[in-house]
């Protein structure tokens, strides 16, 4: 289950799996200020930690689960529907409503 790969809950479109083999299968973001970053999984030792932006906390996994993340507006676990991050940053939703 935390091993990274994906369920069949979420459908992926041709273009975000483009994307993804391109720029990165998996996702980091800060908690504090947003900065995201893509990446392959054989590169996440290399992930920045703390945020080079503002020093806040990189998260890469589920804190429930320990499942990669792959969106970057995720706010809830694909894999066990943990919060990833609180729903609204600077003020404004991360997701909209019907998502």
């Amino acid at each position: 289950m935390g091993d990274g790969t994906r369920t069949t809950r979420t459908r992926r479109s041709w273009i975000q799996e483009e994307r993804r083999r391109t720029l990165g299968d998996w996702v980091a973001f800060c908690l504090g200020c947003g900065f995201t970053v893509r990446y392959f999984a054989e590169r996440e030792n290399e992930l920045p930690s703390p945020c080079p932006q503002c020093g806040g906390e990189v998260r890469r996994r589920c804190p429930a689960c320990g499942a990669r993340i792959a969106s970057a507006f995720a706010v809830e676990c694909e894999e066990c529907d943990a919060a990833l991050r609180p729903t609204e940053l600077f003020g404004g939703r991360i997701r909209k409503r019907d998502r």
